[in-house]
């Protein structure tokens, strides 16, 4: 039996050539991320990726279109990730609002940058989202501006089923919604 992927929302915010990243402990090391975090139960995946943007960086995001779903195996820890990642802005950051739990800084860096931070980066698909951003890779927001936690699930389980024979390799695989 398959386990149904954990469904999270990622924020792509580029200015000038650097994108919005945050460091954050994990299990007592620092690493690098887009602002991105689980859905909420009765939350849409746009609401989601609003709402972790502001608890993790301060700043407001205005999601424009959809970077894409990713679905990611982790071997090793034997687990599975659909990320739904968002291209958009952010304004009004909040410089006296308090950081989510873990979250030590927010960081404007290049993909140059990233990629000389590979080692500490979350995971693979903090530059996978990156480089598909820089490749001019979007999508309209209407087909998932009304997803919600079940209706990703959803998309989960039917592409994770024809997937995990690829579950002991870390790999990254564009999802259609």
């Amino acid at each position: 039996m398959t386990r149904t992927p954990d469904i999270t929302v990622a924020a792509i915010a580029e200015t000038d050539g650097r994108f919005l990243l945050v460091e954050e402990r994990i299990s007592r090391r620092l690493v690098f991320n887009q602002p991105a975090g689980h859905v909420e139960r009765g939350e849409t995946l746009l609401a989601a990726v609003v709402r972790e943007v502001r608890e993790e960086s301060a700043w407001r995001f205005h999601p424009q279109a959809l970077l894409g779903a990713y679905l990611w195996h982790n071997a090793a820890n034997r687990s599975a990730v659909l990320r739904f990642a968002f291209i958009g802005s952010v304004s009004d950051r909040d410089a006296t609002q308090r950081l989510d739990r873990g979250i030590v800084a927010t960081h404007w860096l290049s993909c140059s940058d990233l990629e000389q931070r590979h080692s500490r980066l979350r995971s693979p698909l903090v530059l996978r989202c990156v480089h598909d951003y820089l490749a001019g890779r979007s999508h309209a927001l209407e087909p998932v501006a009304q997803l919600d936690l079940h209706n990703a699930q959803d998309v989960a389980r039917r592409a994770s089923a024809t997937r995990f024979a690829e579950a002991n390799t870390d790999s990254i695989t564009a999802v259609a919604v």
